[in-house]
């Protein structure tokens, strides 16, 4: 669900100011941490830790029969009623200085929560803590949080330097330190020099920096961004994947990420959230999440589903629970070579070939039933060869530590 623009007198209610705590020169003003909490240490939730950054608990919005309610409808795919439930009870904490991603299709309730972290909408139930404090009921411009959207929000007849400085000519700081707190901004996004130009002058790169820099400016101990690279061409979101991720660690202030986007969610993430139809089905490291999916959907959705159940799963594994198995763990042997003692393995033929350029992906339908898919690396194998496997019979091999158990959600 995207985020409507924000007009002027609006948006100024998304910019909090963060008192700026005096540091050396040799690190950027933005990078604002304390003596309780070190810019180096991410403190856990654990028993004993620190304060999260952000609790939800009990978290629960649902909408009317109205064009909200039906905008949700129409993410979700559910009819339009008198409730439609867009997020349906979410516990979770996110760290204080993590860079933390909510993963999931279109209508999952991952914005919708967002912008219940940013108060742009209030919680049906439940209640919403930032670093300790309750902000449930609080609006948008007394959380200590600002947001970065999807269509930038810039304002066309603003310079560059007057849209990153427009939070805090609000606020009254004075002109020397605005002047100093732009300039800081502009150059953690590497756009020194673009003070003057028109947000029309800018590619859609520049213009997602400066929509950063604007949010960077006030120092909010809180960054939310709703898929901020979603208009964006794969080069150059693959680029600014990095670039968010070196300017969350050098700010080191808490990032949460909304996207659809898997690679984006595993390039970028400390840890993520998997959404699915208004709940949390996984938490986890991207390498937790990627490797030990805890459901199905959380292993068909991150990277490509293998899943082997019932009959085929007893033929193969020898047990007739689900398990996946993911592409790039199988290799292709011929269809008489034997297995290690360590291995499963199945017989198949190979029923569609797609070539990847770095990579090939295989389709091979099972003796035993059903389809795996495998993955392997062009190291020595060209277009053509890749391409003329298809039809042969083959022998699939796997470790068995690979065989992981998932749950039916």
């Amino acid at each position: 669900m995207r985020s409507r623009v924000i007009q002027p007198a609006k948006l100024a209610n998304c910019l909090p100011l963060v008192p700026l705590i005096d540091e050396t020169r040799t690190r950027s003003r933005l990078a604002v941490t304390t003596a309780a909490q070190p810019a180096t240490t991410h403190p856990t939730t654990d028993a004993g830790a620190g304060v999260p950054a952000v609790r939800l608990e009990g978290l629960v919005k649902h909408f009317g029969n109205d064009a909200a309610g039906r905008r949700v409808a129409g993410a979700t795919g559910a009819p339009v009623s008198d409730v439609i439930v867009a997020v349906a009870g979410i516990d979770l904490d996110i760290r204080d200085g993590e860079f933390f991603s909510m993963l999931g299709p279109s209508g999952s309730g991952k914005t919708t929560t967002l912008r219940m972290i940013a108060g742009f909408e209030l919680p049906t139930a439940g209640r919403i803590l930032l670093h300790g404090e309750d902000v449930t009921n609080r609006p948008p411009f007394d959380r200590d949080v600002n947001t970065v959207f999807q269509d930038y929000a810039l304002f066309p007849h603003m310079t560059v330097g007057d849209n990153v400085a427009y939070g805090l000519v609000v606020r009254k700081v004075p002109k020397a330190e605005r002047q100093a707190r732009v300039a800081d901004a502009l150059r953690m996004v590497r756009l020194e020099g673009y003070e003057r130009r028109r947000p029309g002058q800018l590619s859609g790169g520049q213009r997602q920096r400066v929509a950063l820099a604007r949010a960077l400016v006030n120092r909010p101990r809180v960054l939310l961004l709703d898929e901020p690279l979603g208009a964006l061409d794969l080069k150059l979101r693959e680029e600014m994947q990095i670039e968010l991720k070196s300017i969350q660690q050098a700010v080191r202030i808490t990032f949460i990420y909304v996207t659809h986007d898997q690679q984006e969610a595993l390039t970028m993430s400390d840890r993520l959230a998997v959404f699915n139809r208004g709940r949390i089905e996984q938490v986890g490291t991207p390498a937790d999440v990627y490797e030990r999916p805890a459901t199905r959907f959380v292993a068909g959705f991150v990277g490509t589903s293998n899943l082997l159940a019932g009959e085929t799963a007893r033929a193969i594994i020898g047990s007739d629970r689900t398990y996946t198995v993911r592409p790039e763990k199988i290799r292709l042997t011929d269809p008489d070579a034997a297995p290690g003692p360590d291995e499963a393995s199945a017989t198949g033929t190979i029923r569609e070939v797609v070539y990847l350029g770095p990579d090939t992906r295989y389709i091979v339908a099972l003796d035993a039933g059903g389809e795996l898919v495998v993955t392997q690396q062009n190291l020595a194998t060209s277009s053509m060869e890749a391409l003329s496997a298809k039809g042969r019979a083959v022998r699939l091999t796997w470790k068995r530590q690979h065989n992981l158990p998932v749950g039916d959600g």
